[in-house]
């Protein structure tokens, strides 16, 4: 087990059509804070993102944001946080992302938000990587996503194993909870046709 320094959070620029989605977020900005855990986000002051940026500020918690200049040139830069650091394209911000953070988590959110945590949970399944991977699957949220991992199980796509990569749970204290206790499996092949 590592020391939890960092948590990547990835979500929504936008803030949903529900409070349960934004008071989540708040709560587990809390719990972070009271935990002496930072984040690292993609920068923005706006939707889900901004609203954990803004409570773990508030808390007098760490946030750091990674974002591409276009994006800060458009003017939704979080420009109150700990540390902002400004990249030339998506790619870079990724890794830099990765490379501060501890662990990665997923809020709800759209493409990008889905994109970001499967490309790390991916890395994960190659070995790139043993840090945690979780979803913040508030109000059965990412279920679907979920049946759709199981069924790829299931039709011998991806092996059992490589499936438990990436926890799903339901509160922010589960989700801290996992990432801090989060013991990496040995995974000797990318394909295990014996756990499929």
């Amino acid at each position: 087990m590592t020391a939890i320094k960092r948590i990547c959070v990835y979500a929504g620029a936008n803030p949903g059509n529900d409070d349960h989605y934004r008071t989540a977020a708040q709560n587990l900005a809390n719990l972070l804070v009271r935990r002496g855990i930072g984040i690292v986000y993609g920068g923005g002051n706006v939707g889900l993102m901004g609203e954990l940026a803004d409570t773990v500020l508030a808390a007098g918690g760490e946030v750091v944001g990674i974002m591409p200049r276009q994006l800060v040139e458009k003017e939704v830069a979080h420009l109150g946080l700990t540390d902002l650091h400004v990249v030339e394209s998506m790619h870079e911000r990724k890794a830099a992302m990765a490379d501060l953070s501890d662990a990665f988590v997923a809020l709800p959110g759209g493409i990008g938000t889905l994109e970001e945590i499967i490309e790390v949970y991916t890395w994960s399944q190659l070995g790139l990587h043993q840090k945690a991977c979780a979803l913040l699957n508030i109000n059965g949220y990412y279920d679907d996503l979920t049946a759709f991992l199981d069924h790829a199980v299931a039709e011998g796509f991806l092996a059992e194993s490589h499936r438990g990569l990436l926890v799903v749970v339901e509160r922010p204290e589960e989700l801290i909870e996992h990432v801090e206790g989060w013991d990496p499996p040995h995974l000797d092949k990318v394909l295990d046709p014996e756990s499929t």
